[in-house]
């Protein structure tokens, strides 16, 4: 663990610095996973907490000096702040449930060695649930995560935010982000509950309106993209099971948009 806020070189094979930023919430049981995954690799490990009620905060203390107490300003706006507080040329965001396996480090140092002209890369996810890897499905999306610092902001939504960059090429990485999506079945719900409702409430406020058969539609749409177009069938039972919570999700998302419409005009 470094003690210093000055980012240096720590990987033979990285020509330029690295910082990881990553923002918690009462996630005790997951973080120090995370953050080993990218301790004594990473140049610096930035950690954003909006309040953490369990020992996430003194579990990220154990792995950098780089852990700031905030409120909650929503996701998009939170992981700008930590974007604001590295130092390092590159920048590789990830979430308190993803861990970066060693194939990926080694890659991801391999990259920068090179001092690539692309602005950012996506990254695949491994998503993980319930102890096995789904290799399709879910596991079909690659997030941006790793990208030059210069330029670049995250989105002010909050939810599903992403990363706004310079013009430049986008590459992607061969190795994948481990994603250990969800605690177990009803912490899956309980998230999509609330970023259906949050996505529901922004989207509304923004001039959006919809009605239930476009929810159907959108559902049916997610089952077909995650269990047929990007194979989720081969991931078994888990692959089914992703694909109809997520075609779920997609539903309460447009049946929550339709319920602002019909209450408020």
């Amino acid at each position: 663990m470094r003690n210093n806020n000055v980012p240096v070189l720590t990987s033979k094979h990285r020509k330029e610095s690295l910082s990881v930023i990553v923002i918690t919430k009462n996630e005790a049981d997951r973080i120090s996973a995370c953050l080993a995954s990218v301790a004594n690799w990473a140049d610096e490990i930035i950690v954003l907490d909006s309040g953490s009620e369990d020992a996430t905060v003194n579990i990220a203390k154990q792995y950098t000096s780089q852990v700031f107490i905030t409120d909650w300003p929503g996701y998009g706006p939170q992981k700008q702040r930590a974007l604001e507080k590295a130092a390092g040329i590159w920048v590789l965001s990830i979430d308190a449930d993803e861990q970066v396996s060693p194939a990926l480090q080694q890659e991801i140092d391999n990259i920068i060695s090179r001092s690539p002209s692309e602005v950012g890369f996506k990254t695949p996810w491994a998503v993980m649930l319930y102890g096995e890897r789904l290799d399709y499905g879910r596991s079909g999306r690659a997030p941006l995560r790793l990208f030059k610092r210069k330029g670049a902001k995250f989105s002010d939504a909050q939810v599903h935010e992403h990363i706004i960059l310079p013009p430049g090429t986008i590459g992607k990485t061969k190795g994948r982000l481990l994603h250990y999506t969800h605690r177990d079945f009803k912490h899956g719900i309980d998230k999509f509950s609330v970023y259906s409702w949050i996505w529901a409430q922004q989207r509304y406020q923004k001039g959006c309106r919809t009605g239930l058969l476009n929810a159907l539609f959108h559902a049916l749409w997610m089952f077909t993209v995650i269990y047929i177009f990007r194979l989720g069938v081969l991931d078994g039972r888990r692959g089914f099971l992703m694909a109809v919570l997520y075609s779920q999700y997609t539903f309460n998302k447009y049946a929550a948009l339709w319920s602002l419409t019909a209450k408020k005009g």
